[in-house]
């Protein structure tokens, strides 16, 4: 642990030697949560089209707010803009992706919040009942087409209603439970009310609702394309990505090559407080849908912030990487969290005479490889860092386009990728460490890199 301290403090130091305000010593401390906070709060002072939606941004400050890591971003945001502007949503990424996704082809400028990425999953394939689709029964229609956009006390009325004075094969459906005036509470009993129709007429409700399909991926990343540029989708998917602690492997996935594998979408992945603020406001007025991978264990972290990244109207351009460290003899490219692992690992290299160049990549797609090849003709040796597995990895796709560039002939070694195991996260926390790259495997990465060129540099350090 003091190891590990001591280390953080060489990053952070190195951080602020390289850093683009000239009083950075000297400027303020901000946290990358209050960050992303202020981002958003600006955001919809600033258009009143734009609102957040997802599971805990409201009523309860946002996720996880007592757990020891909390997250609360959105904390304070629903008692100044209301609930119209920023809205609870119930435990279904399928549900609200879709809600966030049809708004923002209507002209609004949703952020859409995953209490983590890793439940993304079930917003990439979802479906979406048309609002024209009220299908009939007896006298009555059941409000499926409107549910998702009557107020709270007008939709748990109507379905009250239908359970209480429409008999089902002589069975009447359990009246709503006050104590739960919920969505879920009432997705409850309208799969209650359809379990007990006649199967007769189940299937005659089913030929007479209609089924949209549609994805994160097909919906709001096609769209633009698919509508010959006539439908514009501006919507942020934001949220923590990647490996947070002790959640295991249905929660610890990176997903930057899962999305940035898809064209239509933006995927950005900020790693200080600058890259967090800026990003996220950048994505926010952007006309295309960006995801936004933030990282749950740099939430709590404080970076200095000089007076430029407060500004209302500070943004940090989408597909434009930053050099964090500059060196001569090796180049490092990271994104995220790996990009604290990286400066790391540069600090103990400096001990040994190693310059190492620190590449934060911030935008995963569009990859800016331009910076990636200034560099590499510069230290002609490379190593890509990332915490996601290796297979089809955003390593391997740098790897790719170097071999594809004249950029490939200036390389004295072959590129060298320092990824996560490629197995499931463990959940014991030994195991876990060991899952993901860590100081020391930069750090002996960067020896066998550069071979012989290390033995040197290390006599010339003394």
């Amino acid at each position: 642990m003091m190891l590990r301290s001591r280390l953080i403090q060489a990053a952070q130091a190195a951080q602020r030697a390289f850093s683009t305000s000239p009083k950075a010593l000297a400027a303020k401390q901000m946290t990358v949560r209050d960050a992303l906070n202020s981002a958003l709060d600006e955001e919809m002072a600033r258009d009143e089209r734009v609102f957040l939606l997802g599971e805990e941004v409201a009523q309860y400050d946002g996720a996880y707010k007592r757990c020891f890591l909390p997250r609360i971003v959105s904390r304070g945001l629903w008692k100044k803009y209301g609930d119209k502007r920023v809205i609870d949503t119930p435990i279904t990424e399928m549900g609200f992706a879709g809600i966030a996704t049809g708004a923002a082809m209507a002209g609004l400028r949703p952020v859409c919040e995953f209490m983590t990425f890793n439940f993304s999953m079930q917003a990439i394939d979802h479906a979406r009942i048309r609002e024209n689709a009220k299908p009939p029964v007896g006298d009555r229609q059941l409000p499926f087409g409107r549910i998702i956009e009557s107020p709270r006390s007008t939709w748990i009325n109507e379905i009250n209603d239908i359970l209480h004075r429409e008999r089902v094969g002589e069975v009447i459906a359990p009246p709503l439970d006050k104590s739960k005036p919920d969505k879920m509470e009432a997705a409850r009993l309208i799969v209650i009310r359809r379990r007990k129709m006649k199967k007769h007429k189940l299937k005659k409700l089913r030929r007479k609702m209609k089924f949209e399909w549609a994805k994160v991926i097909n919906s709001a990343a096609k769209t633009f394309y698919m509508s010959a540029g006539a439908v514009n989708v501006p919507i942020v998917f934001r949220g923590p990505n990647g490996a947070a602690s002790g959640v295991a492997a249905q929660h610890s996935q990176c997903f930057a090559a899962w999305y940035a594998h898809c064209p239509g979408l933006k995927v950005v992945s900020p790693y200080d407080t600058e890259d967090a603020r800026g990003l996220l406001k950048a994505a926010i007025r952007d006309p295309d849908p960006v995801v936004v991978l933030e990282n749950e264990l740099m939430y709590g972290t404080a970076f200095p912030v000089g007076e430029d990244i407060l500004d209302k109207d500070f943004l940090v351009p989408i597909g434009k990487a930053k050099i964090m460290r500059p060196g001569k003899d090796l180049t490092m490219v990271a994104h995220s969290k790996a990009v604290e692992t990286s400066l790391l690992a540069a600090a103990e290299l400096a001990k040994k005479g190693i310059e190492v160049e620190v590449i934060n990549l911030r935008s995963i797609r569009p990859l800016d490889v331009a910076t990636i090849f200034a560099s590499v003709k510069k230290t002609h040796h490379l190593i890509t860092v990332e915490n996601g597995w290796p297979q089809h990895g955003v390593g391997a796709e740098i790897c790719a386009r170097v071999m594809e560039d004249k950029t490939f002939f200036e390389l004295d070694a072959p590129v060298w990728r320092c990824t996560g195991v490629d197995v499931p996260m463990p959940y014991a926390k030994t195991l876990e460490a060991h899952a993901l790259p860590r100081v020391p495997d930069l750090v002996e990465a960067a020896l066998k890199v550069l071979g012989s060129k290390a033995g040197k540099a290390a006599v010339a350090a003394k």
